[in-house]
């Protein structure tokens, strides 16, 4: 793509988007190394407290769904140079059939190297660390050094980041500094490099194909008076990004479907009767979360926010509860979104002609830096002031013992806390989603007595197999299949 800027470069003195440096402002006089490394110093301090987060929660059989052993599955088959199959999903599911998301094969060679799940739990907190420094880097160039360093703590401590590190791993691990990269370069009116970050979102997940096209159609916005190339340009990707989404979700993803059709279509229709009106409450209690506690709400004065809107979109669309809330890893898109928005609309108003607008602009970095680092006392990162995060349990040391008795390339049928010691050496199945698979072993967690006799369980699983408990520790059976 040509270069917009091979011209002079346009006059932006007079862009509301570009305030004029305050000569008392040294962030914008005279940058300095201090304040070029601060982004990196804050990512690296990020890293090191997402990291033992996610890994001690491994470590304490923490793991509150399959997602982990699915997406270890998928890239143990990359790195051996194999289909993306996740058995979990179903014996020789390829994984391209439920979501596109062909990214993931970028941690194939680190997984190639250090087999284990642990390796996606760090490159995850290191994705997530890393979106920091474009946050952080935008809001000191328009905002000074001091202020952009609390916006990056902002970020950085965000309910949503904190929420996608506590839950296990997850492919928008990827998509998070590519939004960040991408909304930094918009701001800095490097319309290029905000498009060609963009761009790799289509391989990350398929709804994100909306994002891109978001992103893009604020580019031309901005772009359309002083670069009409790069309106155009814009204006192509935009294109790209709706048409890559109808591809994926009506050609790609249904040719690698068994059932021929995108298993997530039910997710809208399987309404409560009420259609976006359904968890009206919980949804709008979730947009309270994105706008006041780490925007102050001017975010909403910035077009930046739209971005936002197609992920938002889908979620309350949907009938599954799951999307509405701010669990899980679903709000981590967001983030960077709803952060540089804030940048955006700081930066847009800080020059406004109402005082109590630049009273409020001019204390809010330090005031939602300060919910930030008071709401993260109840939030994931809070565990690194607990001892017992960094100490390995006796009865996951027990359960692991218990579970190396299982032999490499095994076949095991499990549920969700064995699975994650397993699905590097064995070949896992989800539990009663075999499809008449036998497999050597069964692995189930029973601590909560779900299963009132296992022997008894299994054959209502395999009724033509004799299973046989091999061992238990802390509610965790091990049972035997029986030949002969």
């Amino acid at each position: 793509m040509p270069t917009p800027a091979t011209s002079a470069p346009a006059d932006t003195s007079s862009d509301p988007h570009i305030p004029a440096p305050a000569a008392s402002d040294p962030g914008h006089a005279h940058p300095d190394p201090g304040g070029r490394r601060d982004p990196w110093l804050l990512a690296v301090v990020l890293f090191v407290g997402y990291a033992i987060v996610s890994v001690g929660r491994f470590r304490h059989l923490g793991q509150r769904s399959w997602d982990l052993g699915i997406f270890e599955q998928v890239i143990r088959s990359y790195a051996h140079l194999q289909a993306p199959v996740a058995d979990l999903k179903g014996p020789g599911f390829n994984i391209l059939g439920d979501h596109f998301s062909p990214v993931t094969v970028l941690l194939a060679p680190l997984y190639r190297v250090f087999p284990s799940p642990v390796t996606l739990l760090v490159a995850q907190a290191a994705l997530f660390a890393l979106s920091a420094v474009p946050v952080t880097r935008a809001a000191a160039r328009l905002l000074g050094r001091q202020r952009g360093l609390a916006i990056g703590i902002v970020f950085g401590l965000s309910w949503g980041l904190q929420q996608a590190v506590d839950f296990d791993f997850h492919e928008i691990c990827f998509a998070v500094p590519l939004i960040a990269f991408s909304l930094e370069a918009l701001l800095a009116r490097r319309w290029r490099a905000a498009l060609l970050w963009a761009v790799p979102l289509v391989l990350v997940k398929e709804d994100l194909g909306f994002t891109l096209t978001a992103i893009a159609l604020i580019v031309a916005w901005r772009a359309r008076k002083d670069s009409p190339i790069a309106y155009r340009y814009a204006i192509g990707v935009a294109v790209l990004g709706a048409v890559a989404l109808a591809v994926t979700l009506l050609v790609v993803i249904p040719s690698f479907n068994s059932g021929g059709t995108y298993d997530y279509w039910n997710k809208v229709n399987e309404s409560g009767g009420g259609g976006p009106l359904d968890g009206l409450d919980t949804k709008l209690r979730t947009l309270a979360w994105l706008l006041i506690p780490t925007t102050g709400l001017l975010a909403l004065r910035s077009p930046i926010l739209l971005v936002a809107l197609p992920t938002i979109g889908w979620r309350f669309v949907s009938s599954y509860p799951q999307y509405w809330g701010t669990d899980w890893h679903y709000n981590a898109v967001l983030m960077p979104v709803v952060t540089l928005a804030l940048v955006d609309a700081l930066a847009i108003s800080r020059h406004s002609t109402r005082a109590w607008l630049r009273s409020y602009v001019h204390h809010l970095p330090a005031a939602v830096a300060a919910a930030a680092l008071a709401l993260t006392t109840s939030l994931p990162l809070a565990a690194l002031a607990e001892g017992e995060i960094y100490r390995r349990p006796a009865r996951v040391s027990a359960i692991e013992r218990l579970l190396a008795e299982v032999p490499d390339d095994a076949s095991v049928e499990a549920n969700i806390a064995p699975i994650s010691r397993l699905t590097a050496r064995c070949r896992v199945f989800w539990v009663s989603n075999t499809h008449g698979v036998e497999p050597d072993f069964i692995a189930l967690d029973n601590s909560r007595k779900r299963y009132r006799d296992v022997e008894a369980y299994a054959r209502t699983l395999h009724p033509d197999a004799r299973y046989t408990v091999k061992g238990t520790a802390y509610g965790v059976v091990l049972l035997e299949r029986r030949t002969g």
